[in-house]
């Protein structure tokens, strides 16, 4: 795999270290944690991070939060976030859309941030005497296809192209490359660039990328992460480009040529894109959270969880994991704790909440082990940062089966009824099995018989003078321990 050149990548870390220096002498004053929450798509960012800031700030029932089971945490305010170039977290309207709408915000787009400033009291009886501590919670969300793209830093043009072939001619996605792979028979690399022959191979291959996305096949490896979601570059030149088959001639490209052309744009893409992101963003996280959906991927098949594990392999060996010194994290920061956390545990009855935790570990081994190596604190756990179901007990053949109760969103088909938004159902969605590598098979008759629906948000209970309490969860408590508790000891 061609590396970036020696020089380019210590100027990238010299501008790191500018950085980091800058905002080390902000924190002298308060006390800084950057948190990254990402995952692929339909993992939960956006209600994670509601969820989280509106238990923080409305009292929440977290006993496993330490700072808050023994009444320390005393405050928690939304302020000013500190990048003024960086689209805020619109954490009103998502809440506005769980509470007063019951439905679930608008999905994850692009990088947005916000800023909690808690204020507690110390665990500690030599600190209390100084007053309370403050620290800033800078939470920075951001789509987990974008880390898809950092293993292009390091691959050339050639490279990339022949990856994605390989891919694209998978059994699983043939079919689905189908369109793509017949424009691509036809187009000579040599030949003279035209910008509609780049247009229509770059549109025909984010088309295959969509299909690939789809809930029926629910696949997850599809780089360049920009090309399904473009934002303001989209139809730029740079997000106008696609893999060509370039055999093994390893010759340089004729200038003017289609391959130099689609070259010149997958590194203008690594420039303006890719590098940016990495550099004003990824690089300056402390900690992370990573959230992962893999019920949807049970749902589609053994083809959408094995390719699910090997997204989650690339994202995960992408990061800047372990615990630098004191000296060293002023020059560089470090990402010192992950958490993987399995969403939407209330669409499971709590019995077969430690199999879906194995199904994570299982499904992120990769990227714990190369976490845990360089010295961060990893941590997997099965949550629901909102959840939308209550526990219950179903009889079939005489049996008690483990249940979950709760309304399936509107037109939500169950068993052959479609739903109308308001009716309350008792489901016994399947049991997951014991040994996760069944869910790696092919064989049919080894899959799990499990299904999974899609439920409202839950109407908010109500005190009895008619104060309205803070969303319900399923350990997000547990997940601020691990991530937070430390920092408000």
């Amino acid at each position: 795999m061609a590396r970036r050149p020696f020089l380019a990548r210590v100027a990238d870390e010299a501008r790191y270290a500018i950085d980091n220096l800058s905002e080390f002498a902000t924190d002298l004053a308060v006390p800084t944690v950057r948190l990254g929450v990402t995952g692929l798509a339909r993992s939960g960012k956006t209600v994670f991070i509601t969820a989280l800031i509106h238990n923080l700030m409305h009292g929440g029932r977290l006993p496993l939060f330490d700072a808050v089971s023994s009444g320390r945490l005393a405050n928690a305010m939304l302020e000013p976030q500190p990048d003024d170039d960086v689209p805020r977290f619109d954490v009103e309207a998502h809440v506005a859309a769980l509470v007063e709408n019951r439905v679930w915000p608008e999905s994850t787009r692009q990088v947005s941030e916000l800023r909690l400033t808690i204020e507690y009291e110390s665990a500690e009886f030599f600190a209390r005497t100084f007053g309370r501590g403050r620290l800033h919670l800078d939470i920075v969300d951001y789509p987990g296809e974008w880390l898809l793209d950092l293993p292009l830093l390091d691959k050339d043009y050639r490279e990339f192209s022949r990856d994605a072939l390989a891919t694209a001619t998978k059994e699983n996605r043939r079919k689905l490359a189908e369109d793509y792979l017949g424009l691509l028979a036809g187009a000579d690399p040599a030949a003279d660039a035209l910008e509609s022959s780049a247009r229509e191979l770059s549109a025909a291959y984010k088309r295959y990328l969509a299909a690939c996305r789809a809930d029926e096949h629910s696949l997850s490896m599809l780089p360049p992460g920009r090309f399904l979601m473009p934002g303001d570059l989209e139809g730029s030149p740079a997000l106008t480009f696609a893999p060509l088959d370039l055999g093994e001639n390893a010759a340089p490209f004729r200038s003017g040529s289609l391959a130099a052309m689609m070259e010149r744009r997958f590194e203008a893409y690594k420039t303006h894109v890719v590098r940016p992101f990495f550099r004003d963003h990824f690089a300056r996280l402390d900690r992370q959270i990573v959230l992962v959906d893999a019920l949807h991927a049970l749902n589609a098949g053994p083809s959408a969880v094995g390719d699910l594990e090997t997204a989650l392999g690339e994202i995960l060996t992408a990061f800047r994991p372990g615990r630098a010194s004191w000296l060293f994290s002023v020059l560089s920061r470090r990402i010192d704790r992950i958490l993987f956390a399995a969403t939407k545990a209330d669409h499971l009855n709590r019995v077969d909440h430690d199999r879906l935790e194995n199904i994570l570990e299982r499904l992120v081994e990769r990227g714990a082990r190369h976490a845990k190596f360089h010295g961060a604190e990893v941590d997997v756990m099965a949550i629901a940062a909102v959840r939308a179901t209550r526990e219950a007990s179903v009889k079939a053949n005489g049996d008690a089966l483990p249940a979950i109760l709760g309304t399936p969103l509107p037109d939500e088909i169950v068993d052959g009824e479609t739903y109308d938004g308001e009716t309350e159902i008792a489901l016994f969605p399947g049991d997951l099995p014991d040994n996760p590598d069944e869910l790696f098979t092919e064989d049919v008759t080894s899959r799990p018989d499990v299904r999974f629906v899609r439920f409202r948000p839950p109407k908010l209970e109500r005190t009895a003078e008619g104060i309205s309490l803070s969303l319900p969860h399923i350990r997000l408590d547990r997940a601020l321990q691990f991530v937070l508790g430390d920092r408000l000891s």
